[in-house]
């Protein structure tokens, strides 16, 4: 790649790392839900999901994907449910006013389900897809791994600007611990929406063949 398309791809992928999509807007009600560290450990957890999409197109298994309709849907309605539960879950936990869970659970709960959150997203596959072959050189050798370096870069950003996020998030959450039926009802929006979410992916029509 040239010097030049490597400085467009990384302007590209600062702009929309900086839109917030589904990735941001998730990790903030995870934050708002379960707090800082869950905020975290969550965005991590979509980071490691999100370099799936980046191997898998590389390695062309998200082109397969996303040329059959029925492991499009399959995986958009897994992603679409999983989000799903975890609004309801969240909304379901934050009605008792609990105390927030151990730190260490959490967090690493809140790993795991970001992971599964981002790797059963296929729109994040369509993005890869569309987005970075833009910038690979044909000319070059290995468009593979040209692929997966530039899809790299974009997972970092995006990471960067979810951890910024986070501690917005995380801020407003702790100005609201000393009025605990508004933090209650804080979570609880964060539940809906993040099953709000899932009802979004499951509407999320594959993308037409080109």
């Amino acid at each position: 790649m040239s010097g030049a398309n490597f400085w467009l791809f990384l302007a590209a992928a600062l702009i929309i790392a900086a839109i917030p999509g589904p990735a941001i807007l998730y990790v903030a009600a995870r934050t708002l839900s379960g707090g800082r560290k869950a905020g975290v450990a969550s965005t991590f957890g979509t980071a490691l999901g999100g370099l799936f999409h980046v191997i898998g197109g590389g390695l062309g298994v998200s082109a397969i994907i996303l040329a059959s309709a029925e492991l499009f849907a399959v995986l958009k309605f897994a992603g679409a449910l999983y989000l799903i539960w975890l609004g309801v879950r969240a909304f379901r936990e934050a009605g008792h006013l609990l105390p927030e869970p151990a730190a260490p659970r959490s967090a690493n709960r809140a790993f795991r389900e970001g992971i599964v959150v981002e790797a059963l997203n296929p729109k994040m596959a369509a993005f890869f897809l569309a987005f970075i072959p833009q910038f690979i050189d044909p000319a070059a050798s290995h468009p593979a791994l040209q692929f997966m370096a530039l899809g790299l870069i974009t997972v970092a950003l995006n990471t960067v600007a979810d951890i910024i996020v986070v501690a917005l998030a995380s801020r407003a959450r702790a100005t609201l611990v000393g009025r605990p039926v508004f933090l209650q009802r804080l979570r609880q929006g964060s539940g809906l929406f993040m099953a709000g979410l899932g009802l979004s992916l499951a509407l999320a029509r594959r993308p037409a063949a080109s």
